[in-house]
């Protein structure tokens, strides 16, 4: 009795073990990848932040797609909440999962389910509706409006006359010890101008040459330009510690509409039929934003932005979850509220925005089509740059500005900007 009991503990035992490796066929994922690296010909690199120590995959080989290498690491990475890039020739990037950033398919598709939602201009007019309301719900930008300071009176330094234009600090104090730290570009040319808010990108600061070049030179054309601090960033890091947080989405649209609130309303130079947002990367994020949230924009320019398939990688422009207004929506999308309104795209090459002209423009043109207005959007794509705000893309920025806003061509000259340095474009408090 005793020698059947033990017997059938042992065979109870090894029959749950079986059945466990028989259901789960667990692999070290350090072996698997290996072995997909091997089968596919192609290389791994794997983020610091990617721990593959001791990780076993489950159903690892069942895992593996022959017939693709792609599907082969959806299996493997959605698993483990990571996700995979391409990279050049035959490397490929582990990263974690980043809920902003999605793969060129995914947009295309998403695209596709947007388009259906609208046929005609009625549709689309309802959508617009759903989107501007939602959007600014999510961000929560009227809640925080209403606590800034009332009534803040902006400190201005004094103003700097150079060749065609002048330069001249602002600060607005937003919230109590927290500021909107900016300089205004001021075309020399008499009568009304246009005005330009500038939101700035991801690059060192706001002070950097590309910037201070573009706006003087849309100054020198004739038009009136603002730029602003990233929240957190340039002079606002002496009140801020982290730039990366989620309030840096609404403190930075904040400072947008507080200038076109100041600019339009105290500035007896501006013309109000010709108002613009114009920014690069992040500043392109906060630039098609800028146009949703307030209708006295007039033009948007964003540069090296627009996707389908990625809403900006910090949470200054995706900390707000306003891509889930309507039930889901994409850069795209958001950019094409403007319409039949004049826009432009700047796309490259070398970035997120190498799908613009097989995706997001033609998505976008629809749009405007539905206006009968599709030459009002304007699509410059550079095949052979990166990300940056380069030469050629302020180039674009001045050739749209020019048509649109009737500025004077023959003031495009960049050598004769003065770069500014930093500590005289800063605001004493």
């Amino acid at each position: 009795m005793r020698k059947s009991v033990i017997t059938a503990l042992m065979l109870l035992v090894l029959g749950a073990s079986a059945q466990t490796y028989e259901t789960q066929y667990r692999r070290p994922i350090n072996d698997v990848m290996q072995d997909v690296a091997k089968r596919f010909d192609v290389k791994f690199r794997f983020d610091s932040d990617v721990d593959t120590a001791g990780v076993m995959l489950t159903y690892a080989d069942f895992r593996i797609r022959p017939y693709s290498l792609e599907q082969t690491l959806d299996n493997i990475c959605k698993n483990l909440d990571w996700n995979w890039w391409k990279q050049n020739g035959n490397l490929y990037r582990i990263k974690r999962y980043e809920y902003p950033r999605r793969h060129e398919d995914e947009g295309r598709q998403m695209l596709d389910y947007l388009a259906a939602k609208y046929h005609h201009v009625q549709d689309w007019e309802a959508r617009r509706t759903v989107l501007k309301k939602e959007v600014r719900e999510r961000l929560q930008i009227d809640a925080f409006l209403d606590s800034c300071v009332k009534d803040a009176k902006p400190i201005l330094s004094k103003i700097r006359k150079h060749d065609g234009y002048t330069t001249q600090n602002i600060c607005i104090e937003l919230t109590p010890g927290q500021h909107l730290f900016g300089t205004i570009y001021t075309s020399l040319k008499k009568g009304k101008k246009p005005l330009i808010v500038c939101p700035d990108g991801h690059w060192p600061s706001r002070y950097r040459d590309d910037e201070q070049q573009r706006l003087a030179t849309l100054a020198r054309m004739g038009a009136v330009c603002v730029d602003f601090d990233l929240y957190g960033c340039g002079q606002s890091a002496e009140e801020v510690g982290d730039h990366r947080t989620a309030r840096a989405h609404i403190f930075q649209a904040a400072c947008g509409l507080k200038l076109l609130d100041y600019m339009l309303t105290n500035r007896k130079d501006i013309d109000l039929t010709r108002v613009a947002a114009n920014g690069g990367s992040g500043g392109g994020t906060h630039t098609v934003l800028l146009a949703l949230l307030d209708d006295r924009i007039t033009a948007s320019a964003p540069v090296v932005h627009v996707a389908s398939h990625f809403d900006g990688g910090c949470p200054c422009e995706s900390g707000m979850p306003v891509q889930l207004a309507g039930g889901g929506t994409c850069e795209a999308e958001l950019a094409a509220i403007i319409a039949p309104k004049p826009l432009l795209l700047v796309s490259d090459g070398g970035d997120w925005t190498s799908s613009n002209p097989q995706l997001e423009y033609p998505f976008i043109q629809r749009i405007f089509g539905f206006y009968d207005a599709k030459d009002k959007v304007r699509h410059i794509h550079l095949p052979d740059e990166r990300h940056d705000f380069g030469a050629n893309k302020r180039q674009a920025v001045y050739d749209f500005f020019a048509d649109i806003f009737a500025l004077d061509r023959t003031m495009i000259d960049e050598s004769k900007v003065t770069i500014e340095p930093e500590e005289i474009m800063q605001t004493k408090l």
